[in-house]
């Protein structure tokens, strides 16, 4: 399943990151700069695998810290009702 925002969220990118807007709620959602573009990377058709890789090149140890932070913002996602995945 290709990974995509709900359609009443927004997606709005910072200087520093992203800021996503639930419009149904009003709530808000901030990602700094890695998170930014491990959503970037998951939007654009990416895996949790590609996201991490990226976040780290060339580095193995980083990878598997890396993969484990972005399963848990995707998570985050899920549980915040904002992403279709």
């Amino acid at each position: 399943m290709r990974f995509s925002l709900h359609p009443h969220v927004t997606n709005t990118e910072t200087e520093h990151g992203a800021v996503l807007l639930n419009e149904k709620t009003g709530r808000y959602w901030q990602a700094n700069d890695a998170g930014a573009r491990v959503l970037r990377c998951l939007l654009d058709g990416g895996t949790a695998e590609t996201a991490a890789a990226a976040l780290c090149p060339g580095d193995p140890q980083a990878y598997e810290r890396a993969l484990r932070d972005v399963q848990g913002m995707i998570d985050g996602l899920r549980e915040a009702g904002l992403v279709n995945s």
